[in-house]
Formats: structure tokens, C-alpha cells, sequence
């Protein structure tokens, strides 16, 4: 006897739910799984509806990064940078209260109010640059590398602070995660190696 066609759709939401961590409502239609039968699941309590079109398992483990697994699969062509980045490399102890998101220049802005976001419009050459893939929540999350980051945030210094930006810095070289040549190129590149250089030197020459 065939299976019932909502219990099909359960299995495969359960199957993508699995695969990829956090699901949009638009993977799973595609899918063949209907918003009813994922309403459903969310009300038997199968699934949790972390915001708007966005699902997990309820038995997930928890993530300290979950904001971004989360913002990486509302904004599909986003790449997380800046403060965001900062903090998920571990080189700063300030948690940024929004979710640091670069998108392209013409892309559509995302009005979503779940998690937070910041947007910053990088060129197609920018967006491109230095991205990693990293495993957070189930979820493969773009984000900027350290030596892109620490130059990305001199580009942004006026709006995310001196403080902010030397430290990241600071602890890229303290920690290892950026040679100074890695971090010289990246500077270079992004067009403000003038305003690195000096803070390069001091901490280098002080290491």
C-alpha cells in the first residue's frame, strides 16, 4: 500500500532538515514539501520555526554562532564580515547586537526583522574575495577570512570604530590567524594599506 502523501512530505522535510540544519521554507517546497505539511510538523512540535520561511530540528544542538547560520540562510548570496566575522574568528570579545551581512552593491536589500542585520555593499570583486565556508549549526556559512576581515574593517573604520578595528588586528597577529604579509596584501588590495601600515609596523615591531 503506498505511503500517504503528508507522511512522504514529513520524511523528506525530516531528510533536508538533517542535511542542512536550517531550512528555508522555499528548500523545502522545493522539495515537494507543501507549507502545510510543514505548518503541521511545526505544530506537532517536529520542527521549530527559528523566524519567518526558517526551520530546525528541535533537538539541535546549539550553536554560540546560531545568528549567523541563521542570516546566511535568509540572505542565500550574503557573506558574513566585519564585526560578525571579527567575533566568529574569535578575535574580539565584543558580540555585535546585529548580524554583520555583506551583499552585493545592486543586490536587494533584506527586510527581515529576525536576527538583526547590518548591510554593507561590497563590489562583486569584494564579495568574491577571501570567503570561507564554515560549519555552523548544520550550516555551510560564507564567511570573510581573518586577513580579508581585518582589512575589510579599516575600509568600514569610520562605522565600526578605531577601537574595533585595532584590536582585530591586534589579535590576528597575537594569535597567529594573519601573517603580517597576509594582512599587507589583503590591505593592499582592498585600497587602504596607507591606513594599516602604520598600526602593522607598531605591532610588529613590538612583537
Amino acid at each position: 500500500m503506498p505511503q500517504p502523501l503528508a507522511s512522504t512530505q514529513r520524511d523528506q522535510a525530516l531528510t533536508l532538515l538533517k542535511q542542512r540544519g536550517i531550512t528555508r521554507l522555499a528548500e523545502f517546497q522545493s522539495a515537494g514539501v507543501t507549507a502545510t505539511t510543514v505548518s503541521r510538523m511545526e505544530r506537532s512540535g517536529e520542527v521549530v520555526r527559528l523566524a519567518r520561511g526558517l526551520y530546525q530540528l528541535p533537538d539541535a544542538a546549539l550553536d554560540p554562532h546560531q545568528w549567523l547560520a541563521e542570516a546566511a540562510r535568509l540572505v542565500p548570496k550574503g557573506v558574513i564580515c566585519l564585526a560578525s566575522a571579527l567575533a566568529f574568528h574569535g578575535l574580539t570579545d565584543q558580540m555585535p547586537p546585529k548580524v554583520w551581512v555583506a551583499i552585493g552593491r545592486k543586490d536587494w536589500r533584506p527586510r527581515i526583522t529576525y536576527p538583526p542585520l547590518r548591510v554593507a555593499r561590497f563590489s562583486d570583486e569584494e564579495l568574491r574575495r577571501g570567503v570561507e565556508h564554515k560549519r555552523i549549526a548544520g550550516t555551510a556559512v560564507p564567511v570573510f577570512g581573518v586577513a580579508k576581515t581585518v582589512a575589510d574593517l579599516f575600509r568600514y573604520r569610520r562605522t565600526v570604530g578605531e577601537l574595533l578595528v585595532v584590536e582585530g588586528l591586534r589579535q590576528a597577529l597575537r594569535q597567529r590567524k594573519a601573517t603580517p604579509a597576509q594582512l599587507a596584501r589583503e590591505a593592499q588590495v582592498a585600497g587602504v594599506w596607507p591606513s594599516m601600515q602604520p598600526y602593522l609596523t607598531a605591532l610588529t615591531s613590538d612583537a
